[in-house]
């Protein structure tokens, strides 16, 4: 292990021994502290929310950038407690389970089910819940820094959920899952390595994936998406319903209606969305590069 695992390993274990209430602050003073010194992070929110709330107030959405960053590095203090605390502690900061019905409704019909995870809030924790309730299969891609791998594998497996990698290899696992009426949980709103098409994302062309469509198409699954709100004294884990069309045999159908169901997620805490994901990095072939820095 190098000396930057070293290092990436030993403030994650670190950081991973606070109380989560303690994470949280150390977290709101590192977003306070991005904020203040007008961190990349903050200028791709600004970039993403003026693209995706054009009519919004300008005052309204430079504030909501600012929780937007504070909140995402409140996210990453969260989860090295989360990946460190034995699971029975962090059922404990579960402070309510909303529309947990639309998940059982896959159950019912014995079909598996796709759970879309947005990056709102902690979906960590949401994750985590999610793999006590039955069998499933993890969409996950390694951390940059490798030795990082076994710490946030071996927290995110905890309960029972299986990583599974972004390749060949995990789609085939998906499948496996799914097909024994069991569960897949992926994370819908980045853009793909591998299978993607540009669909509408707030009214702006996003390339997205089309693996959970074509999921769907073999499978016959039942979607949900969820994500976990980030409220006083804990969590509030909620499960939003997709929209029919999601299940529509054409590609283009589907895909639009993933994306209006992680903008329904969204719209829920808008403030605890990742936006400072480059989600509109590649664009149609004409169309001008979005995040290009201003000389």
């Amino acid at each position: 292990m190098d000396i930057k695992g070293r290092l990436a390993v030993g403030a994650l274990k670190m950081i991973g021994k606070l109380p989560l209430h303690w994470s949280r602050r150390l977290g709101w003073f590192a977003g306070k502290m991005a904020v203040w010194i007008r961190s990349e992070g903050l200028r791709l929110s600004r970039i993403n929310l003026k693209l995706c709330y054009p009519a919004m107030d300008p005052k309204q959405r430079e504030k909501l950038a600012r929780e937007s960053v504070i909140n995402t590095a409140i996210a990453g203090f969260e989860m090295a407690s989360l990946w460190n605390t034995p699971w029975a502690k962090n059922e404990n900061a579960i402070v309510r389970v909303r529309n947990q019905q639309l998940l059982n409704a896959g159950e019912a019909e014995g079909r598996g089910t796709i759970v879309l995870m947005p990056h709102t809030g902690n979906w960590e924790i949401f994750g985590l819940y999610v793999g006590t309730l039955a069998p499933c299969a993890v969409l996950y891609q390694p951390p940059k820094i490798e030795a990082l791998d076994p710490v946030i594998r071996s927290g995110r497996e905890v309960t029972g959920g299986k990583m599974v990698p972004t390749n060949v290899h995990g789609v085939r696992s998906l499948l496996k899952s799914l097909k024994a009426g069991n569960l897949a949980l992926i994370l819908p709103d980045q853009e793909p390595d591998m299978g993607g098409d540009f669909a509408p994302f707030f009214g702006r062309p996003a390339l997205t994936m089309t693996l959970v469509h074509n999921l769907i198409q073999r499978t016959h699954c039942h979607v949900v998406f969820g994500f976990g709100k980030r409220v006083e004294g804990g969590f509030e884990l909620v499960f939003v319903p997709a929209e029919k069309a999601i299940y529509s045999e054409e590609q283009k159908v589907s895909l639009a209606a993933m994306n209006r169901g992680v903008e329904a997620c969204i719209a829920q805490a808008p403030e605890q969305y990742q936006w400072e994901y480059k989600r509109f990095r590649r664009q149609p072939e004409g169309k001008s590069k979005i995040y290009r820095k201003q000389k």
